[in-house]
């Protein structure tokens, strides 16, 4: 433009032969400006996008460590789930550490029965002088003078993280000081082994050769693998117990009331005692000379011939008792069991003359057994539930956090590149890909029912009718063209309380199952929603009171399972199918948990070969679903409004700088809650957006608490990546309006501010 300014002031005064080729030198001088300025605004757009390259990078290195962290946390489960063994246990997890994490050293040490010492159980990463020095020595925990890391966190039952062995050395007495010198390096973590009040046991773990700093987060993920241990323990410790019990009761079982008798080589009476006599029902005279088979024939499957069976495995053993143990029918239809000892009587030339046969009636001890195994069973996977849950809840956080990065920053990326960028298909794969392990995470808080439910009246059969239309079950359905698909859905089995987004994935998962089931065969799934109305208890799955419920039904025609396997379903990470192949091992657990969430109750039922069919009771409402359609993102759109975000990590106030920027608010950000009551008093804001969890000072309800004491009106929205739901629906209840899961995207941050925003005003809450 100045070119063309020039050229017109100076037309007057230039010749006519010389005016074309200034303008076309003018001409070229800006064009070529021009061109410099496009490469240089190139260049800066490629420097931005190498930088937020590298950070997305690190943030998948940081997703590696907490993916072998989770591999770590499978692997401990597993063998506290299988291992009965106490020391095998312990040293498979210390094994397990070494391998997943990268820590350079590690300790177990164990009390003892009685309480007193701590003594060494496994560890790893020290020589072979250094493990014996441990072994040989045990810490004293009834002594007052015994100050030495391992006993402060035993007897105060809290982690403890060093930082400088140097500044607290001097604190311990003389033998834990020379023990320390020797065995510590910079700094050390140890964290109790304890369930519930229990403290069992330290972990203890330290990084004498490498730089990396040990930190907070360290403590919160060995806090969930001690506690994940320590359950272990507890069962194993438990189950050793259990055994003992076991043998004194049958003891006292076989040397009380039992029946006595004596059978000749054929099998004829001989002898019948008293006990004998009123347990069957027939006297002494009834029976006598007559085959045992007409008076108590065995019904165990396969005993028919029991007697010429006897008989043979008695005469090449007979110094040792032969037992078995077999149900019989008696004359009152009475099914019980016998456990019978029998011992071979021979004559002195060796032949044999008679069999003792002395039998117990262990029908009780059965039933008990039965009944024991039943309570066992729901007893491990509670605790099982438990520790997943403390070790979830523990790192949640900070993988939330992480995966916030991974999705936030290539959508911030999305933004800046053009619509042509090759670029663009890198930052959506990143994208995807925190996406993806975003929903592992709360597949793990949904399982150890730990998750923020925000339940709702909903109609079952849309669930189901919006499932089978989903494009999953389309690709499920490509991949398994021979599977014929069946629906039954009742139009009154509709309104329970829950959640849409939970019951639609347990309805993803069970359906996967039983399509899967198939093995690709010929076959069919159906699925049915129907009122049912139990006139009795049924002593099922889980025992289901009568009353009314609504049922929903998945069964197949597939392979079906067998019964120890039917018993562990829904354990978590246990899985028939190859680990990564097909899921996580954990959709199963997932229905578990979610239909727990829901009140509801699970009956199954399976037969190998013949197929599987679940049945879930959910306690029905009277309520109507109330619909609501999604708005699109551009209705929540900002108007410029104040929004002050506060959150302890830098890269998330980042990410929701630039998303909420973007968006057409006027954002401020600040690292805590004390930082954001001080912006506060300088420049009101129209909406707080706070972190639940911040390292240091206030977290988010307790910062929320002081802004409503100066400000009783402010509007606050929650923003977490933890499965706190006490603290959560605590800050809802005092006027937080919205809660927002991290990871969170760009539609999920703008729909949740804008209906803040233009929620109406409500009262004040009561002063915190």
């Amino acid at each position: 433009m100045l070119s063309i300014l020039a050229i017109i002031i100076c037309l007057p005064i230039i010749t006519t032969l010389n005016w074309k080729e200034i303008i076309f030198a003018w001409c070229a001088i800006a064009g070529m400006i021009a061109f410099l300025s496009e490469h240089f605004r190139v260049q800066e757009y490629a420097k931005t996008i190498r930088s937020q390259a590298e950070t997305a990078r690190d943030h998948i290195r940081d997703l590696d460590l907490r993916y072998n962290n989770a591999l770590m946390v499978q692997e401990i489960g597993q063998a506290t789930a299988t291992i009965c063994n106490e020391d095998q246990m312990v040293v498979a997890a210390a094994k397990s550490i070494e391998m997943r994490t990268g820590y350079d050293r590690g300790i177990i040490m164990l009390a003892d029965t009685i309480g007193e010492r701590l003594c060494y159980s496994a560890g790893f990463g020290y020589d072979d002088a250094t493990k014996k020095q441990l072994k040989d020595n045990t810490f004293h925990l009834n002594r007052p003078d015994s100050k030495g890391i391992f006993v402060k966190a035993f007897r105060e039952k809290k982690p403890l993280l060093i930082q400088n062995m140097d500044e607290i050395i001097d604190a311990f007495s003389e033998r834990s000081k020379e023990l320390a010198k020797n065995l510590a390096g910079k700094s050390m973590i140890c964290v109790p082994i304890a369930y519930e009040e229990q403290v069992v046991g330290i972990f203890a773990i330290d990084n004498s050769d490498s730089e990396r700093p040990l930190t907070q987060s360290d403590v919160n993920l060995l806090m969930g693998v001690a506690s994940q241990l320590a359950v272990g323990i507890v069962n194993t410790r438990a189950y050793a117990k259990l055994e003992s019990s076991e043998k004194k009761y049958r003891d006292l079982v076989e040397n009380a009331h039992s029946i006595i008798l004596r059978i000749d080589p054929v099998g004829r009476i001989i002898f019948f005692n008293k006990f004998a006599q009123e347990l069957f029902g027939y006297s002494e005279s009834q029976v006598f000379k007559k085959s045992i088979n007409e008076v108590i024939f065995p019904t165990s499957p396969g005993a028919q011939d029991w007697i010429d069976t006897l008989s043979k495995a008695l005469l090449p053993n007979r110094d040792i008792p032969m037992v078995e143990e077999t149900s019989y029918t008696l004359e009152n239809g009475l099914t019980i069991w016998i456990a019978w000892t029998y011992r071979p009587i021979f004559s002195t030339d060796g032949k044999l003359l008679e069999i003792l046969c002395i039998g117990n009636d262990i029908t009780q001890l059965k039933q008990t057994i039965e009944e024991k195994a039943k309570l066992e069973i729901q007893l491990i996977r509670a605790q099982k539930m438990e520790a997943l849950g403390t070790l979830a809840g523990g790192v949640a956080h900070d993988l939330n956090n992480v995966l916030t990065g991974i999705i936030g920053y290539p959508e911030l990326m999305l933004m800046l590149l053009p619509e042509d960028s090759p670029l663009r298909r890198y930052a959506t794969s990143i994208q995807k890909s925190g996406e993806r392990a975003a929903a592992i995470v709360q597949d793990l808080l949904t399982l150890a029912r730990r998750n923020v439910v925000q339940a709702e009246i909903i109609d079952l059969n849309n669930v189901v009718t919006e499932y089978i239309g989903s494009p999953e079950f389309e690709r499920l359905r490509l991949n398994h063209p021979l599977a014929k698909i069946t629906t039954r859905l009742d139009p009154q089995a509709n309104g329970i309380m829950g959640s849409p987004v939970q019951l639609s994935k347990a309805v993803m998962n069970l359906m996967t199952n039983a399509i899967e089931a198939l093995e690709g065969k010929e076959g069919e799934v159906t699925i049915i929603t129907e009122i049912c109305r139990l006139a009795g208890d049924i002593d099922a799955y889980e025992r289901i009171p009568a009353g009314v419920y609504v049922r929903l039904t998945v069964l197949d025609t597939g392979c079906g399972m067998a019964p120890d396997d039917l018993r562990r379903i829904f354990e978590p990470f246990f899985s028939r199918k190859k680990m990564g192949c097909s899921g996580t091992g954990l959709g199963m657990a997932v229905v578990w948990g979610t239909i727990k969430d829901h009140s509801g109750l699970i009956d199954v039922h399976s037969t190998p070969g013949k197929g599987t069919r679940f049945d879930i009771y959910f306690p029905p409402t009277d309520r109507k679903e109330e619909r609501t359609q999604e708005t699109p993102l551009v209705a929540d759109i900002g108007n410029g409004e104040k929004v002050l975000m506060v959150d302890d990590e830098a890269s998330q106030r980042e990410i929701a700088h630039g998303i909420l920027t973007d968006l057409g608010y006027h954002v401020r950000t600040v690292p805590s809650g004390e930082a954001a009551i001080e912006r506060l008093k300088k420049e009101p804001a129209d909406l707080v957006i706070l972190d639940m969890i911040m390292d240091s000072g206030m977290d988010g309800l307790d910062s929320y608490r002081q802004i409503l004491l100066q400000w009783p009106s402010q509007r606050a929205i929650i923003a977490s990546g933890s499965s706190d739901s006490e603290r959560v629906h605590e800050a809802m209840r005092l006027g937080v309006g919205q809660y927002v899961k991290k990871p969170y995207n760009k539609k999920k941050l703008a729909k949740a501010v804008r209906q803040e925003l233009d929620r109406p005003p409500i009262p004040p809450a009561p002063t915190p």
